[in-house]
């Protein structure tokens, strides 16, 4: 059976990469009801179909910011969740002497606390992460997907 971190992975980069299409949809839409609404009214159509029209566009602006809001979630949970793999993927508890730390923290302080065992624990297992798919695959759908203040 496959990792449950790495399945939880897949699915929240399927999340991330759907939202985004989905903003861009939106934003797509927007524009071409825009146009459309303009021709209608330079061809002088009926008020009745202009009027639709602008409901319809109207719909498709309050979609937009509702996406983003979606979208600027699911960004900060994947972003949220590439630490918490990585301490799991390192297993940092096991190698640090003293009180347990959450898996923020041993990302945080592993660096500070390296020692030589613990070096060759994290090359091993920095070779591992690589070549993980779903790790490389979220990183680059965090770097691509840019968010907007």
């Amino acid at each position: 059976m496959a990792d449950p971190r790495l399945k939880q992975i897949r699915i929240k980069i399927g999340v991330v990469r759907r939202l985004a299409k989905e903003k861009v949809m939106y934003e797509n839409e927007v524009k071409q009801q825009e146009e459309k609404i303009k021709k209608m009214k330079a061809e002088a159509s009926d008020d009745y179909g202009i009027k639709k029209q602008i409901e319809l566009l109207q719909e498709s602006q309050m979609m937009i910011p509702d996406c983003q809001r979606r979208l600027e979630a699911a960004h900060a949970d994947l972003t949220q969740l590439l630490p918490v793999l990585i301490a799991d993927v390192f297993h940092l508890s096991g190698h640090l002497s003293g009180s347990p730390l959450d898996p923020l923290q041993q990302v945080y302080f592993f660096p500070v606390l390296r020692t030589p065992e613990l070096n060759t624990v994290l090359k091993e297992k920095e070779k591992e992460l690589e070549e993980a798919e779903e790790y490389k695959e979220a990183l680059s759908i965090l770097e691509s997907v840019k968010l907007e203040a």
